[in-house]
Parts: C-alpha cells; structure tokens; sequence
C-alpha cells in the first residue's frame, strides 16, 4: 500500500494547469498542505478553491519561477506559512522555440535554460535547509522523453530536460545523506495543453501513437500518481532514477 502524505508540506510549480494541476490534486487528496504555484494568481486561485472543495488543504502563491525573486518568496513565504517544506515538484516548464538548432537565438535559448533547468536549481538548493532540517524529503523534477531521446524540431528543449535530468542525479548523490530524495519523471505524449499542438493533428497522433507499444496518448492522471509514489515513503529507498512514462517510445 502506498504511504499517504499527511503531515507533508509540498510545492508544485506549473500548477495552474496539466501535470502540475494532476500532481498538486494527488498530493491534497493524500493529505499533504499543498502550495500551488504558476504566474497568473486566477489561474491557480481556481486550483486551490478545487482543492478546499473536496476537503484538502492548498495555498495559491504566484511567481514566474524564471525570476530569482519569486522564486525566494515561494520558497519563503512557504516556510512562513506552513513551518517548512517536504517536498518540491519541478514542473514548471516552457518551450518557446521549435526548430533546428542553428535557427535559436541565445535569448529563446537563455529562456529556456532560465526555466526549465535553473529553476529547478535555484528551487531545490532553497528547500534543501527546510528539507534537512525536517529530516528528510523528496524533490520531484518533471522531465521529458526528449532529455533521453531527441527528435526533430526539439533540439534546445531536449538539451533542457537532459541537463534537468543529470541535476536530479548529481543532487541525488550529494543530498543522500541528508536523506533528501532526487527523482525526474520524463513524461512522454500527454494530453495538456502544453503539448496540445502535437495531439490535436489527428492524423499525425494516429501514426504516432501506431508505434507505441501502448498504443495512445497518456494521461496527466498517469504522470500524477508516479510523482504521488515518488512522493511517498513509499519510495524511500529510491534515489537518482530517471522515470520514463511515455508508453514505451524510448524502448
């Protein structure tokens, strides 16, 4: 059986839609205070009243993680409210420029890099005192099947998620001792609406999912409930592992 989450303080930025929405439900449910996190304060104000609806605790603190000074005030004004912090979901995430690499300019790439890895540095090295302070926690980094295996048109995304994915590892080995557990989740095809310009082309998700062991798109529920185990004592022995849930693409 796995372990609820009563008494864990979690944050999960992204979490005003998609995977970081189904991440913050899962934790709530499991009985953890959770702190919502995206850049719009509607947005996740909505997340939060959906969350105290059904019983669960949450508390709505905006800020564009690309920004070192919202990044402090969540970590901060977290601890302010709650006492500490047990674990951190890195979901947040852009992907401003498809193409060939040669086309990206070093602003779109800076972007990229700001958010989708520095982020999730600067985040966990500020939860890290809360975090062994408390004796422990889990830090949760939402990756990407294309930080293991490139496609076309991904190039500077891909780059991204692998350098989120080594971060999870080398963070993983130094924080052990603290017992402050480091996992990536590497998502596949999920049906968000960050992803929504690939699966709404009928056609070519039907050629795509046609490869797929599986054989369909995943669900943001899926992804979910992986970060709820990782999240869990659960998975206390469990550290550095890279997760694919992509329904067998990267076989």
């Amino acid at each position: 059986m796995i372990q609820d989450l009563k008494g864990k303080v979690a944050i999960v930025t992204g979490a005003s839609k998609g995977i970081g929405e189904a991440i913050a439900r899962y934790f709530a449910r499991g009985g953890a205070s959770v702190v919502v996190n995206s850049r719009k304060q509607e947005d996740i104000d909505i997340v939060v009243q959906s969350i105290k609806e059904f019983g669960g605790e949450a508390t709505a603190i905006a800020g564009n993680v690309g920004n070192e000074e919202d990044i402090k005030n969540l970590i901060e004004s977290t601890i302010q409210i709650y006492g500490g912090i047990d674990i951190l979901v890195n979901n947040a995430v852009v992907n401003p420029y498809y193409g060939p690499i040669i086309g990206c300019d070093a602003p779109t790439f800076d972007k990229t890099i700001s958010v989708n890895v520095k982020a999730p540095f600067e985040l966990s090295k500020l939860a890290y005192p809360s975090m062994k302070s408390r004796g422990g926690g889990a830090i949760i980094n939402i990756s990407s099947v294309e930080g293991i295996s490139p496609h076309e048109g991904m190039g500077i995304y891909s780059v991204s998620k692998a350098a989120l994915n080594m971060l999870t590892k080398s963070c993983a080995i130094e924080w052990g001792v603290d017992n402050i557990r480091v996992n990536s989740i590497c998502p596949g095809l999920i049906k968000t609406k960050f992803s929504q310009a690939l699966w709404s082309n009928e056609q070519w998700t039907k050629h795509f999912v046609s490869q797929l062991p599986l054989k369909r798109v995943g669900t943001v529920e899926e992804i979910a409930s992986l970060a709820y185990f990782l999240a869990s004592d659960s998975s206390s022995y469990v550290t550095g592992a890279v997760y694919t849930a992509d329904g067998g693409l990267t076989l």
